[in-house]
Formats: C-alpha cells, sequence, structure tokens
C-alpha cells in the first residue's frame, strides 16, 4: 500500500528533508493554538517553499498529527504512548 497524498498540480513535486518535517512539526507542537498556513510560515525558523509546505502539511494530516481545516491548523498529535505510560518496554 502507497500512501497517497493529495495532487496538488505543482509542475515541479519537491519532497521534504526530514530536518523540514521535523522543524515544522516542533513549531506547530510549541504554538498551542488554531493558526493559518501564512502564520506558521511566519513562525518557522527558516524559509520553506510553499510547495514543500503544503506536503509536509498533508502528510501530518494524514497521518493524524494535526487537524486542517480550510487553512486553518492545530496540532492533535500526543506523543505520550499507551504503552510507555504502562511501564511496557517496546522495542
Amino acid at each position: 500500500m502507497q500512501i497517497q497524498l493529495k495532487n496538488r498540480g505543482y509542475t515541479e513535486q519537491r519532497s521534504p528533508t526530514l530536518n523540514t518535517v521535523l522543524m515544522i512539526e516542533e513549531t506547530l507542537m510549541n504554538i498551542n493554538e488554531v493558526i493559518t498556513i501564512a502564520e506558521l510560515k511566519r513562525k518557522l525558523p527558516k524559509q520553506v517553499m510553499h510547495q514543500t509546505l503544503m506536503k509536509i502539511i498533508d502528510y501530518l494530516d494524514y497521518s493524524g498529527k494535526i487537524i486542517w481545516y480550510e487553512d486553518k491548523i492545530l496540532w492533535a498529535f500526543n506523543p505520550d504512548s499507551k504503552l510507555k505510560n504502562r511501564g511496557l518496554k517496546v522495542r
């Protein structure tokens, strides 16, 4: 099974680096409020191309880490695993 993200019709499809994905995740995680794409761009420590940002937003939405509706984003992922809370060791 292949992950299918939205086809946005961009002529040039770039793949984001892991560092860029992590930078956006960390920024969203620390904001703790609903923001727009434009506000997110302003709050990022480095500039990110719009196509790259949208690909990451699509991925975070697909993976359930964000709630995204009409250009507004909210971080929704809880990194505390239920297994971790029960003291189980996970390999």
